[in-house]
């Protein structure tokens, strides 16, 4: 007989998330290290977060990429737009608004793990909890903002 406890075998989860083909794919590593996510967050809570977060993001770019469809380009990468560091503006603004989406929700989601304040650096820590998913959203409203063309705020005389 054999007493020796087997660890579950490790799944193994592609660094890429593929996205719908016009749409770029995520790099989960660039996306880490980009938004300073350590292991605390699971290579598979972060692939689904981030499944999440393009889901959200391509619905809201939906209208606009059926526009670009009809005027014949193929995915984001190929629509005009100037390039900063080699890379479409356009494919930046797109990562920005996946990365703050899911951020965000990375947040709220980590937020009940230890919402003890003992000290003045830990109640610093969690006003910026509070305050941090609703910045990470707002940036991924004015990414998507950019790419619409949009202004970041509307405002309306009553």
């Amino acid at each position: 007989m054999n007493f020796i406890a087997h660890a579950p075998a490790k799944l193994i989860i592609e660094d890429d998330i593929e996205n719908d083909g016009w749409f770029p794919d995520i790099k989960l590593t660039a996306l880490r290290d980009a938004t300073r996510l350590d292991g605390t967050v699971t290579d598979v809570r972060l692939t689904t977060t981030v499944v999440d977060a393009m889901l959200t993001v391509n619905h809201a770019l939906e209208e606009w990429k059926q526009q670009q469809l009809q005027l014949g380009w193929v995915s984001l990468d190929d629509v005009p737009a100037k390039k900063i560091n080699k890379q479409s503006q356009l494919h930046a603004h797109y990562l920005r608004a996946v990365y703050s989406t899911a951020k965000a929700d990375l947040i709220e989601k980590y937020r009940d793990y230890d919402s003890t304040a003992s000290s003045m650096a830990d109640k610093k820590h969690m006003e910026w909890l509070d305050t941090a998913p609703d910045q990470e959203r707002r940036n991924a409203h004015w990414a998507i903002a950019n790419i619409l063309q949009l202004p970041h705020m509307t405002v309306e005389l009553i």
